[in-house]
């Protein structure tokens, strides 16, 4: 590079407001999330029309906050960057609109994100990524696996076929009465139990990388109804460590398996899921003893987070990549390469 590149990155997909500030795609010079989790707790999700009226409060304050921690004015950017999809409508069109006004405003070019690709090179903020290499993507609506062989390179090769990992914990957390977002309850319960009920693996055809939660969701529901029909009560915690068990051993297992047949250099995980504790050491554990070279970012870059838009975008800045003000929020948008 001639010079340092400063990308403005901003993400609303969801139940964020977040703002941040990249230099040359892998430095975090500020990064601003506001959390709507406690105003979403109280309906045991996210309500789309109250995600959006807090994103619109919020988004202005958000951006002024990532600039002064940044002590950057408009004109050090090189361009603005924003999460286009997916996620929910009314949300992705409050940081686009914001995004849009943003650069119009002050002459910056506009790069649209696809949030997933965000999560990927969340990874680009610790270490360098290393070609080719496989991403585990395991979030509330996605449980995917992705390889790369090269920046801006996407190959779809396994995907969920119903529930995502992280829904199936919140549908499940549900049922044991644990409050949302409903992963890091059960995570918390399931490394604190000392006895795990056995659920079933969907482990689908046998060279599948496709994954399936649905069913292991039903066999939770199933066994709660069968024990309150014979007067019995569940233990939540044994619940939660054998529902946890069976998620981690077919991510870990399918993943591992992946990184073998297409004998990749790096693994990385990326997505809200990424950050649960147990998923985490399984695969520390079983990538050391292979000799794969395993990432996962900190906590805080696996949850949603305007850094990540903001390493995308850079990678798709140097790419010549670049958006318009026709730019519209696109909740359908699949994970594509951008160079060939």
């Amino acid at each position: 590079m001639d010079k340092d590149i400063y990308i403005l990155g901003i993400e609303t997909s969801c139940d964020e407001t977040a703002a941040s500030v990249i230099k040359n795609g892998h430095e975090i010079i500020s990064n601003v999330v506001a959390s709507q989790i406690q105003s979403q707790q109280r309906f045991g999700g996210v309500v789309p029309e109250i995600a959006s009226r807090h994103h619109v409060e919020q988004i202005t304050l958000v951006i002024e906050e990532a600039l002064a921690a940044a002590k950057l004015e408009p004109e050090d950017l090189d361009a603005v960057a924003v999460t286009e999809g997916p996620g929910l409508v009314g949300a992705l069109l409050i940081g686009i609109n914001a995004a849009k006004a943003f650069a119009f405003a002050n002459g910056l070019p506009i790069i649209g994100v696809h949030h997933i690709a965000g999560h990927i090179y969340a990874n680009q903020l610790m270490q360098p990524m290393e070609f080719p290499l496989l991403a585990l993507i395991v979030s509330g609506g996605h449980t995917e696996l992705v390889m790369m062989e090269k920046h801006g390179s996407f190959k779809l090769i396994g995907e969920t076929r119903d529930d995502a990992a992280g829904e199936a914990y919140d549908k499940v957390a549900r049922v044991l009465g644990l409050p949302y977002p409903g992963g890091p309850a059960i995570d918390k319960l399931a490394l604190e139990s000392d006895e795990a009920i056995e659920f079933p693996r969907a482990w689908l055809e046998a060279d599948s990388y496709d994954f399936s939660f649905s069913g292991l969701k039903s066999a939770v529901i199933n066994y709660k109804h069968n024990l309150e029909q014979k007067d019995g009560s569940i233990v939540p915690a044994h619940v939660a460590a054998g529902f946890q068990q069976s998620v981690i051993e077919v991510l870990t297992a399918k993943t591992l398996r992946a990184a073998k047949e297409f004998n990749v250099k790096q693994v990385i995980a990326a997505g809200g899921v990424a950050a649960n504790k147990g998923l985490r050491a399984s695969l520390d554990v079983v990538f050391e003893k292979e000799g794969i070279p395993f990432y996962v970012p900190p906590i805080s870059l696996c949850t949603d987070n305007a850094a990540m838009i903001g390493a995308a975008g850079t990678a798709m800045f140097i790419d010549g990549k670049r958006g318009n003000m026709e730019m519209n929020g696109r909740p359908g948008m699949q994970l594509v390469s951008w160079i060939e």
